[in-house]
């Protein structure tokens, strides 16, 4: 019987050399090809650029005074890109912005998930470990036969189960699994997802960008609200004056009751377009409200008319356009994100590799339930294929090569829009200066207008709607030089925008940084 028992042993023993060699060797083989990574080798899409913009050649600015780049053109915007304007005001809102506005806050929550994503799935990388520890008192029926299975597998007899109908069973289970990364698929899935939270880190700089250059074309639109109320207030005294004449020339007959008419109409007019500016300064008051994070009732901006000059603006070279505005940063991370995904879908060609165990300790009794006889533990590999799925994982690899395909279509398109809105910006602030030039020409020359049409009118010479008329058009010209300069300013700010403020590709978080991304 003792012989027996040794040979049992014996065999088991062998029996656990087997498997722990065959484990072991499995174990070597995965770690060894845990290299392997399947998938393209990511290459960052070519795309053209000009040598130079168009709206910069010598024979486009030779004619254009009032706004210039600035020099060196190779510089670039740095920082607080507003500060450029000098506005104490607008530096404040901008600060605010920062701080409050909430499309920020959830572009910023929105790249933390992101980096979460990344953090998730580098824990693959790793075994998962898991416990459940238990204590059952268990009633066993007297008429069982053969035998009964405990917990962890152990068997009692049925003769054991009788005498003892009640019984303790004690358990403490370590459950560990691995899958390890044959081919790449958590790598690649590590990437896919990192280059996404770049991604994402991109997207809340450029929602920054286009909530501050809003604010600041919000902010310089209501100041010419102010010129216009400001303008609106003068003419109004103006022609309260003219109706005075007008009245004075009336009462000692020099002139007739249609033209104190005339005078009080267009009065009336000019008092009603004084009144309608209010509406729209409001309506911008509550939008910079909006985007500070303030409720409009309690937000409000001192009348000051427009003051300020589009500055000097640094452009820098096409080439680094592509680095510095932030949209077209993210649409190549999200190419390299597709690309990753191409790997991902390859890889489920390939078997999975399984290593898992479980170890721990079983007993019927308190105290024995930590001792060294009571220890049990199972380990091995399992290999998982797909043998025939109709053409599945190569539906799936082209669905992820088409989505390449159109990720680097949108990047080009990026870049294109890019360059055109620099263009469009330059153009337009090289033709406003111009026609700001012109039009405050017209401007002194419907003021000469008017001084002589009040002079001829005052002499008897000619009626009073020909001063009307001069008032008319000296009005309208002072009207288009202010609007002028609200589309100048409003092109300034849209030419920073389009060169990406003061953001470049090098403020973007790195993927190890990534790991660490907390809220």
């Amino acid at each position: 019987m003792k012989t027996e028992t040794a040979s049992l042993r014996d065999k088991a023993s062998r029996h656990t050399r087997l498997g722990s060699r065959s484990t072991a060797i499995v174990l070597i083989c995965a770690l060894l090809l845990s290299g392997c990574t399947v998938g393209p080798k990511y290459r960052k899409p070519t795309v053209q650029t000009p040598p130079a913009y168009k709206e910069l050649t010598p024979e486009q600015m030779k004619d254009t005074e009032g706004w210039k780049t600035a020099e060196p053109q190779d510089d670039v915007i740095h920082g607080k890109w507003w500060e450029v304007y000098r506005d104490p005001k607008l530096n404040d809102l901008e600060e605010r912005v920062n701080i409050s506005n909430q499309s920020i806050a959830a572009a910023t929550a929105s790249f933390f998930a992101a980096s979460a994503l990344v953090r998730e799935a580098r824990s693959q990388l790793f075994p998962t470990v898991t416990t459940s520890p238990s204590i059952t008192r268990s009633l066993q029926s007297s008429s069982l036969k053969g035998f009964s299975s405990t917990t962890s597998g152990a068997a009692i007899s049925a003769s054991t189960a009788s005498s003892n109908s009640q019984f303790m069973n004690y358990t403490l289970p370590f459950n560990a699994s691995w899958e390890p990364d044959l081919w790449g698929r958590i790598r690649n899935t590590i990437k896919s997802n990192a280059y996404a939270a770049q991604a994402s880190a991109a997207d809340l700089e450029f929602t920054r960008l286009s909530v501050q250059s809003a604010l600041a074309i919000d902010y310089f639109d209501l100041r010419v609200e102010d010129s216009l109320k400001q303008l609106f207030d003068a003419t109004v005294k103006a022609y309260e004056e003219s109706l005075n004449l007008t009245q004075a020339l009336y009462e000692t007959g020099i002139d007739s009751q249609e033209s104190v008419s005339q005078a009080a109409t267009i009065l009336d007019s000019t008092r009603a377009l004084d009144t309608g500016v209010g509406i729209a300064r409001a309506q911008y008051e509550h939008a910079i409200a909006l985007l500070v994070g303030q409720p409009a009732s309690t937000f409000s901006i001192p009348q000051e008319p427009l003051d300020a000059s589009p500055p000097a603006i640094p452009l820098g070279l096409p080439s680094q356009l592509l680095e510095r505005r932030p949209d077209v940063a993210a649409s190549e991370r999200l190419v390299a994100q597709a690309n990753a995904q191409i790997g991902i879908a390859k890889a489920a060609y390939f078997p999975t590799v399984t290593l898992s165990g479980t170890a721990g300790f079983e007993s019927s009794t308190l105290a024995q339930w930590f001792a060294w006889p009571s220890r049990y533990f199972s380990v091995g590999p399992s290999v998982a294929e797909t043998i025939f799925d109709g053409g599945l994982r190569r539906a799936t690899v082209q669905q992820y090569q088409a989505m390449y395909n159109q990720t680097v279509a949108t990047y080009r398109l990026t870049v294109l829009t890019a360059f055109q809105q620099v263009e469009d910006n330059l153009a337009a602030l090289r033709l406003l200066s111009q026609e700001i030039q012109q039009q405050d020409t017209a401007v002194k020359s419907a003021e000469q207008t008017l001084v002589l049409a009040t002079d001829r009118y005052r002499l008897g010479i000619d009626p009073y709607l020909n001063v009307i008329t001069a008032q008319t058009s000296l009005l309208s010209n002072q009207q288009t030089a202010v609007t002028l300069r609200m589309q100048q300013m409003t092109a300034s700010v849209q030419l920073i925008e389009a060169l990406g403020g003061g953001w470049d590709s090098s403020q973007m978080p790195s993927p190890k940084e990534l790991g660490s991304k907390t809220p």
